[in-house]
């Protein structure tokens, strides 16, 4: 069958289709949302830690945008979890859904910055700047890799089932 969005594709429903979309979306939050919250969590003690007062400007500077993307990505990552909530039994599920996608991927977005802001500054802290820029375009480059690259290549590619 076509993949019209009121057709019934591969026996699902497109209301079907929707109600599972949005609960493998949500579940997908469950995943990535602990990851941030402990590395928020992580970077909110450490100002009080010891070695904090021989942090130079740049690392403090730094840091201060670490926290900030870290927070913005919880924003972004926790949202589609209270759209729900807020649109509860409403008519929105599609809208939901289409909507919560795209606040979960502007969070990831500034998680993956986050992460490169925080090996910069734990690296240029414990060992150099020139170390700390290599070690973060290698993590950065990663990210863009696993997270971006590979999935939008096969997006574009046609699938077809195993042959035995």
């Amino acid at each position: 069958m076509g993949d019209d969005a009121n057709q019934e594709v591969d026996g699902e429903t497109p209301k079907e289709r929707v109600d599972r979309e949005l609960i493998e979306l949500l579940n997908e939050v469950r995943v990535a949302l602990p990851g941030v919250q402990v590395l928020f969590a992580f970077l909110l003690t450490v100002p009080f830690a010891s070695g904090w007062k021989k942090t130079t400007e740049l690392q403090q500077d730094v840091y201060v945008c670490a926290v900030v993307t870290a927070a913005v990505a919880a924003v972004f990552m926790i949202a589609p979890s209270s759209y729900h909530r807020l649109l509860f039994r409403q008519p929105h599920k599609e809208h939901m859904l289409f909507t919560s996608n795209k606040l979960l991927m502007i969070g990831m977005v500034f998680l993956a910055i986050s992460i490169c802001l925080c090996v910069f500054l734990v690296v240029d802290y414990v060992i150099s700047i020139p170390w700390a820029l290599g070690l973060t375009v290698g993590i950065a480059l990663l990210i863009v890799v696993l997270w971006y690259a590979m999935p939008l290549n096969r997006r574009h590619e046609v699938w077809s089932p195993p042959r035995d």
